[in-house]
């Protein structure tokens, strides 16, 4: 596991050395525990590991199979092991030093092309097929490792990243405007709505859940997993979908904290990164191990201007999981100092093209240097947690039961959930109305609401980007509400949805030679919480009632039935930032004037929202569109500069 990287030649030259050479020079800036590369005439693979799990001490990458004539360069941790070994037929005295990349090349021998749906875990890997000719990779469902390519008509090289390729000779850094048009006008965190593009012309990456096959100078790509609801598990009683429940989550955690190095969390106040921490912690106690946790806390003078619903310092929460949990040692840390404007610049060099999520940005990058001090070598969370093992909207599930007519179970949940939330029926009526009947919402829809377009109208027309979106059922006015059923339906049909954290969590992987973990996004969690029904879900009025009963004797009370607070992560961005906001209003200034970004910026839009934030901002505008516009501006700027 690693970056991994390589070249094929179609026209029988033989491959050149240096170029190879600078291929595997160029990620020397990152750690490394071995470095690897194997020659054929037209083909070189390499590897620059990073040793995370005890298998990998001993693995051989790339590694060839003289038997098989089959070579593999891999960045794969793979979770479902034991099930593999039986289905290999593996002997009982090879698995327990068996590297993952071995096990790939295996399942490849057995299946052939058919071989990622077999495997459970994340991964993004290449295999020369020598008998057929053929190169083959794949890329895990979720694209939680990155693969990035260039083709042509006579060869073709791929990396883990995209900087790398650029020291090939014949790969020059011309922009892909349509990524560009795309990043700019889609109002959330998505860069793109096609997964194999870039922010590079020539440079594609293999969309998640996606094969390649290369042969005879032919590029096939195929999608080989597609999620989607099937028939709903009937078990006979809440106890027993709970302990099903328990069964495969325990399992996920238990698969990924597999490593010989110390193994880390990040943890928050809430459901989804506690019971990943719960889990953990007593798992590894029975290794002998204890777990670090990282909460991103704000700084001590920060004062919290959020609801009375909200909270921005989670800490209370996190302390009372750390304890009652056990085997925990925690880390509460405020970077204090940083901001989402101070990390720009690393973060444009780590993810190597420009980014949306800056809010965040100051925390997560804290986190994984933080981890590195520790040793760790595994960092788990809970990031895909909304979407599988904490699912439940009662007003969105209310909305079905009012489309359906079902009456009764209609209004005891309603008059159940108004007692909870604190809200009067006749207050909740209107909302779950709407969401029953999303037509209404359209009808109603004010375009003073909109988030405000930050692509110039000319370059906007020319890459005909709005209509391009549209078919991807992209709302670009930012207001538009789905159903909670709907958006979770997308969220696993979509791939672009699934390209951002494999994205920098691959790049902050490499760069601090921690693997992170998501057991929540784990494939057997997500097709056994497609399979639930909604009535365990949503219960007696309670959201994420299945996780909340499934947890109770693993997570304190005041966490695990806490109701009515959610956390803010991130609330407290501006407050850092007020040190150098003058400094950053010039900036402002001055890349508002700047011709080339013209081409690409709306720059009356983005002139107004700086004159509304000119003079100092309140904490409470972290979160508004006009931040969103200025900040996004300058990371693009920025990258232009930097990287083009």
């Amino acid at each position: 596991m690693g970056a991994i990287n390589g070249i094929l030649h179609f026209n029988g030259s033989m491959i050149n050395h240096s170029e190879a050479d600078a291929l595997m020079q160029a990620l020397r800036k990152y750690p490394v525990d071995q470095t690897g590369t194997w020659f054929g005439r037209t083909l070189f693979f390499g590897c620059h590991a990073q040793w995370i799990t005890p298998e990998s001490v001993h693995e051989i990458l790339p590694y060839y199979d003289p038997e098989r004539k089959l070579a593999i360069t891999a960045d794969a941790i793979i979770d479902n092991r034991a099930e593999l070994f039986d289905l290999l037929q593996v002997a009982y005295e090879r698995r327990a030093k068996m590297g993952d990349s071995e096990l790939i090349l295996l399942a490849y021998h057995k299946w052939g092309e058919e071989a990622p749906k077999y495997l459970v875990g994340d991964f993004a890997f290449m295999i020369w097929d020598e008998r057929q000719n053929k190169l083959f990779g794949a890329r895990d469902f979720s694209g939680t490792r990155t693969l990035y390519f260039y083709r042509d008509h006579q060869r073709f090289a791929f990396c883990t990243l995209i900087q790398p390729l650029f020291t090939l000779p014949y790969i020059d850094r011309a922009l892909n405007e349509q990524w560009i048009a795309e990043f700019l006008a889609i109002p959330t965190t998505t860069d793109a709505v096609d997964t194999a593009s870039t922010v590079y012309r020539q440079i594609e990456q293999l969309s998640p859940s996606h094969t390649i096959t290369v042969m005879n100078g032919k590029f096939t790509f195929r999608r080989y997993c597609t999620i989607a609801e099937g028939n709903k598990l009937k078990l006979s009683s809440n106890g027993e979908y709970e302990e099903a429940f328990r069964e495969v989550f325990q399992n996920a955690v238990q698969s990924r904290i597999r490593t010989h190095r110390a193994v880390g969390a990040q943890l928050s106040g809430g459901l989804d990164s506690g019971s990943v921490v719960s889990f953990a912690a007593k798992a590894l106690h029975n290794e002998d191990k204890h777990l670090h946790t990282f909460s991103y806390v704000p700084v001590d003078d920060f004062e919290d201007w959020t609801s009375k619903r909200r909270v921005a310092n989670e800490r209370p929460y996190i302390q009372s999981t750390v304890q009652y949990v056990g085997n925990i040692t925690a880390h509460y840390l405020d970077f204090k100092g940083k901001s989402p404007l101070s990390e720009v610049d690393d973060w444009l060099d780590t993810f190597e093209m420009p980014y949306k999520f800056f809010e965040n940005s100051f925390w997560i990058k804290g986190i994984y240097e933080s981890a590195r001090q520790q040793g760790v070598g595994i960092l788990l969370n809970g990031q895909r947690g909304n979407w599988t093992i904490s699912w439940g909207h009662p007003l969105d599930y209310m909305a079905i039961l009012l489309r359906k007519m079902r009456w009764i179970r209609f209004y005891r949940e309603l008059r159940l959930h108004s007692r909870i939330a604190g809200a009067r029926r006749s207050r909740l009526l209107p909302v779950i109305g709407r969401k029953a009947f999303p037509f209404v919402q359209h009808l109603a829809w004010n375009k003073e609401d909109s988030f405000p377009s930050l692509i110039n109208p000319e370059f906007a027309r020319t890459t005909d980007v709005f209509d391009r979106l549209r078919q991807h059922d992209i709302d670009v006015s930012g207001t538009y509400l789905a159903n909670a059923y709907e958006y979770r339906k997308r969220q696993f049909e979509k791939l672009y949805f699934w390209n951002i954290n494999g994205t920098f969590g691959t790049k902050l992987s490499l760069r601090h030679s921690i693997w992170e973990r998501d057991p929540t996004n784990d494939l057997r969690v997500i097709k056994f919480c497609l399979s639930v029904p909604e009535e365990q879900f949503v219960q007696d009025g309670v959201d994420r009632s299945l996780i909340r009963r499934s947890m109770k004797n693993n997570l304190p009370d005041d966490v695990r039935m806490n109701l009515r607070i959610r956390g803010v992560q991130g609330a407290d961005g501006i407050h850092r930032m007020k040190p150098s906001w003058a400094v950053f209003m010039e900036e402002l200034q001055q890349l508002s004037s700047d011709t080339e970004l013209s081409r690409f910026i709306n720059v009356p839009v983005l002139k107004e929202a700086i004159s509304k934030l000119k003079t100092e901002p309140q904490s409470r505008h972290i979160f508004d569109a006009d931040l969103k516009i200025i900040m996004r501006s300058l990371i693009f700027h920025r990258f232009l500069t930097k990287f083009t």
